[in-house]
């Protein structure tokens, strides 16, 4: 005879919003149209986005992705993606005439754009990111020479000796939000001269997801991050959970990748980062169902409403 046993129950906060921004939205999508548009294969500069699974899916459509514009064609369409590029990427496929297609977020090239005003005022900048991101790699590849210096850290602030000019600051639209207050309070307290951007560079997808998370890990007794280990608003999710003395762990792929101890009769936030697609949460959720009895509740700290126009294809 077959003994029925009760599932233990398990109460999910979903952090809202969570998932695609509207950055990434815009990326996938071109991809997408210019697939529809030119036929297979269109190439990638970069992955389009931080996350396999979104990679993968373009990839069997027919998106080609490479690290550099020297390994694309001259005769199939370029996308940039959506970390943007060094001015030297956008000069050789102008040289070689590829048809460009720049997916680049707009906030990323606002940071672009700052960088570029900064450095024609004279001022030395100070790069606040991680280095070797692909979004770093842009932003302090729109200036030849060494007109910049990179700052990870508030330890970094306080030890840096940048050059006797004046100076400015901008900041990776990814990081931790916290992190990054400190080290431009670092920056102010040693350097009173220094400027930065108009509005912070941070997105405000970044912002809203780590209050998000913040709100979900005060409540829980463990928090799950579906997203990519190479990108960072996903890491720093986990980072904002950990900080709050919860346990937090990402996921990459929630249908096969081990969730670790789960809180039986407890309660589990689950959040997902700017490029994990809403349904990787779906299954998630479809496997945490097999396990536990779900009660699940949306936990909300903003509404976002944000949408960028499609690029425009620069036939060089």
């Amino acid at each position: 005879m077959t003994v029925y046993r009760p599932k233990p129950n398990l109460k999910v906060l979903l952090a809202a919003p969570r998932g695609f921004c509207a950055g990434v939205t815009r990326a996938i999508e071109t991809v997408e149209s210019a697939l529809a548009r030119f036929g297979a294969p269109v190439y990638v500069r970069h992955e389009i986005v931080h996350n396999a699974h979104v990679v993968n899916r373009l990839a069997a459509m027919g998106a080609v992705f490479v690290e550099q514009v020297s390994d694309a064609p001259d005769d199939r369409p370029l996308v940039f993606s959506a970390h943007g590029a060094p001015a030297q990427a956008y000069a050789e496929a102008k040289r070689r005439g590829i048809a460009l297609i720049d997916a680049a977020c707009p906030l990323v090239l606002k940071v672009h754009t700052q960088v570029k005003r900064f450095i024609a005022q004279g001022r030395h900048v100070i790069v606040i990111g991680h280095e070797g991101h692909p979004e770093i790699l842009g932003v302090m590849g729109q200036s030849a020479g060494s007109n910049f210096t990179l700052v990870e850290s508030k330890e970094d602030a306080g030890t840096i000796a940048p050059p006797d000019v004046p100076l400015a600051y901008v900041t990776q639209t990814t990081l931790s939000v916290d992190d990054t207050h400190a080290i431009i309070a670092t920056l102010k307290r040693r350097f009173p001269g220094i400027v930065g951007p108009r509005k912070e560079d941070i997105c405000y997808a970044t912002s809203n997801r780590q209050a998000a998370a913040k709100a979900i890990a005060d409540l829980a007794d463990a928090v799950l991050v579906v997203g990519s280990k190479t990108s960072s608003n996903s890491l720093r999710l986990v980072e904002v959970a950990a900080r709050k003395g919860r346990p937090a762990r990402l996921i990459e792929d929630p249908a096969f990748d081990e969730l670790g101890d789960l809180p039986e009769n407890g309660v589990l936030g689950v959040t997902g980062g700017a490029s994990a697609p809403e349904e990787l949460i779906e299954t998630l959720l479809t496997r945490l169902a097999a396990l536990f009895t779900l009660k699940i509740e949306t936990v909300e700290i903003a509404r976002e409403d944000v949408a960028f126009k499609a690029p425009l294809l620069h036939a060089s």
